[in-house]
């Protein structure tokens, strides 16, 4: 599972990335998390407000911070 976390380093880019490492390690090594904070490659991807979060190439949530489980939720929604 490929997940990025899409932020140019503002408080809410840095819970949701907590939060993604957090959930991360509760379910399992098989995913790869990757944190883009260039906002020419933030730009590539349909949002509007960041922080922004990409699971396998879709854009599943933008301009909010998540918790831990509303993370986890979203991982099990978007497998496989």
């Amino acid at each position: 599972m490929d997940i990025k976390v899409l932020g140019p380093g503002c408080a809410k880019c840095h819970q949701l990335e907590a939060a993604v490492n957090e959930a991360v390690k509760e379910l399992g090594p098989d995913m790869n998390v990757e944190i883009i904070s260039d906002i020419v490659k933030i730009m590539q991807y349909p949002i509007l407000a960041t922080p922004g979060l990409v699971i396998n190439g879709k854009v599943v949530s933008s301009g909010r911070a998540l918790k831990k489980s509303e993370v986890i939720d979203l991982i099990k929604k978007h497998q496989g």
